[in-house]
């Protein structure tokens, strides 16, 4: 089994989509007004309007910018040249700069347009570089 997407449900689609255009320097693809989508090689971010809850039972399924316990984290090659080409984000909207953590990622942690928290790490330890050399 492999993990295939994250979808982010919203009111904003467009905004969003720029958003991650703009801090991963990727495209996304567009199916349909409601749906886009990001490709990496190990997996998408989807963005889907609160419209396409209808699909799955209703908008009782999942309220848009709400999420308070998932971090979207993307594998970066150098997390502080990110932090420094991202500095014209709000400085409200980063959570925390770039800080090596006990497991040996240094990691940069801000939130989206609708709150989400998001995540830039580098692997900077041995055992984090070997832990994902297999991965990317």
């Amino acid at each position: 089994m492999n993990l295939a997407s994250i979808r982010i449900i919203t009111t904003q689609v467009r905004q969003l989509v720029e958003f991650y255009e703009y801090v991963t320097g990727q495209s996304f693809t567009f199916y349909t007004e409601d749906f886009a989508e990001l490709r990496t090689a190990s997996g998408a971010l989807a963005i889907g309007s609160t419209r396409t809850l209808e699909l799955f039972g209703g908008q009782a399924v999942a309220s848009a910018a709400s999420n308070r316990s998932v971090i979207i984290e993307f594998y970066v090659d150098d997390v502080d040249e990110r932090y420094q080409q991202l500095t014209d984000i709000a400085h409200k909207d980063i959570v925390q700069p770039p800080t090596t953590m006990p497991w040996g990622n240094r990691s940069l942690l801000f939130r989206d347009p609708d709150g989400n928290l998001v995540n830039f790490f580098t692997p900077v330890s041995d055992e984090a570089k070997k832990r994902f050399s297999k991965q990317v």
